[in-house]
């Protein structure tokens, strides 16, 4: 997994500035949010806001672009992970004039039941692209259905991750290269610096990133 450090600790840090600013992220250690999961979270991380923001979604898109062109610089097609992956793999691919897929959390149930949408050349080199990485499964499905095509994965990036440990062992395992612009841990300094949360809310928000499943509501 990527660290930061130069400038990607510099567009790291603005991008958690924005998204505290128009509110793609909420944090609450006292009425946490509830996950598909069933954990209960003291953050709800909404990416699709962005998208609403022509600055936020250019300077986010334009990072992206960034990490490809330098990191990964062999790729050949973007490949977006539905549903949030969809719009940003979508500005990405634009950017850099390539060939845009999508991936779908499941195969389509009609017509030609395809998991992967587009056209798809075996042996062309992919990037995929996600919003937000929790624990690498929906990423790593997403993958798999990609590799069973024929397409070879250059890497995954994504616009933000919660950076648990699962998902570093998972991408580890795999030999999925992973980028991330911006972190949780860079998220709560951010928002600590603006006094947006107390020096014992980050305490239970950092106790919650370490073990999310017996986490307790802060009292």
């Amino acid at each position: 997994m990527n660290e930061f450090n130069g400038r990607d600790s510099s567009v790291a840090e603005s991008i958690a500035r924005m998204f505290l600013e128009i509110g793609v992220v909420k944090l609450n250690t006292k009425t946490p949010y509830t996950w598909a999961s069933g954990w209960k979270s003291p953050i709800y991380c909404d990416g699709r806001i962005s998208l609403s923001y022509p600055q936020v979604r250019s300077y986010i898109k334009e990072a992206l672009a960034d990490v490809v062109s330098k990191r990964f610089p062999d790729t050949e097609a973007v490949a977006g992970v539905a549903t949030a992956g969809i719009p940003q793999g979508v500005l990405v691919a634009d950017l850099l004039d390539l060939p845009f897929l999508y991936v779908r959390t499941k195969p389509k149930e009609h017509g030609m039941t395809n998991m992967v949408e587009g056209e798809l050349i075996r042996g062309q080199k992919v990037i995929v692209v996600e919003d937000l990485v929790s624990t690498g499964g929906s990423s790593l499905r997403a993958v798999a259905a990609l590799d069973l095509m024929g397409l070879e994965i250059q890497g995954l990036i994504s616009v933000f991750t919660y950076g648990f440990d699962v998902a570093r062992q998972k991408f580890a395992d795999a030999s999925i290269p992973f980028t991330a612009l911006c972190s949780y841990d860079i998220l709560l300094k951010e928002a600590l610096e603006q006094q947006l949360i107390s020096n014992v809310e980050l305490a239970s928000l950092q106790a919650w990133r370490k073990n999310p499943e017996s986490w307790q509501v802060s009292s």
